[in-house]
């Protein structure tokens, strides 16, 4: 698959990229993303995998954009009131690239239909909100063997994860699961999400972008992903830091 005329002038700063060049803005151009959540989180994952160039990227979100989402959820404006969500977040996608396909499921992601959706993708996103719905998803992710970008905020801070227990680290250990980092599950109303807590608009922004980089590092094969590494935001004092995590059998 080769890069059109208007694809070369589009990404012409990634193609004099060292290191990235042609053969990364290819394997971009045949990549299937799925997004799970067009919300604070997928929002700016959209739309710097649609910029970028992924080939394809499919988004699942049921939910309605309300007024209360358009603080942070920069893909939605004022005129996609009442739209669903993963419709409205494909429209800007496509309004920002013509080039790519954007494909939408505007239903709830759950256990009889995760791994059906999920298998089709090469990475997947994690952009949801509640424990439980990132549980199912991390676990049908390492049924069909697919690697998880997944990242969380909550007030000021957040963190960003990449799993891929069917892959080798440098080491040669089998890469983490999910559950080595997390061993316990906590309850949902344990960890209530920002409409009791509350969100900084540009937290969501920050790790959302940090989400949409590892994917491309992921899909190019350019740099190190976060895999057994969790990468921690600290918004109050601008601080990065990092836990590091193994697989626990």
């Amino acid at each position: 698959m080769t890069l059109s005329i208007s694809e070369t002038k589009r990404y012409s700063r990634h193609l004099i990229l060292k290191g990235f060049g042609a053969a990364g803005q290819k394997k971009l151009k045949h990549s299937k993303v799925l997004v799970v959540g067009a919300g604070g989180l997928g929002s700016p994952v959209i739309a710097y995998l649609a910029a970028a160039g992924v080939g394809h990227i499919s988004i699942i979100d049921h939910d309605l954009v309300e007024i209360s989402n358009l603080q942070r959820q920069i893909v939605h404006t004022t005129g996609d009131l009442g739209v669903n969500k993963a419709a409205s977040a494909a429209q800007f996608a496509k309004n920002l690239n013509s080039e790519i396909e954007v494909q939408i499921f505007d239903h709830k992601l759950n256990d009889e239909n995760a791994e059906k959706i999920i298998v089709e993708h090469d990475i997947i996103v994690d952009g949801t909100d509640r424990f439980s719905t990132r549980l199912m998803i991390a676990n049908a992710c390492e049924e069909t063997q697919k690697v998880l970008v997944s990242g969380a905020v909550s007030m000021f801070d957040g963190q960003v994860s990449v799993f891929a227990p069917h892959l080798m680290e440098q080491n040669g250990k089998p890469a983490p699961k999910f559950s080595c980092l997390y061993p316990q599950i906590p309850d949902d109303d344990d960890l209530p999400g920002c409409e009791v807590n509350g969100i900084i608009g540009a937290t969501t922004g920050i790790i959302g972008t940090l989400m949409a980089m590892e994917v491309i590092k992921i899909i190019s094969g350019e740099g190190e992903p976060l895999i057994g590494r969790l990468l921690l935001y600290d918004g109050r004092a601008a601080r990065f830091s990092e836990l590091k995590y193994q697989r626990v059998e």
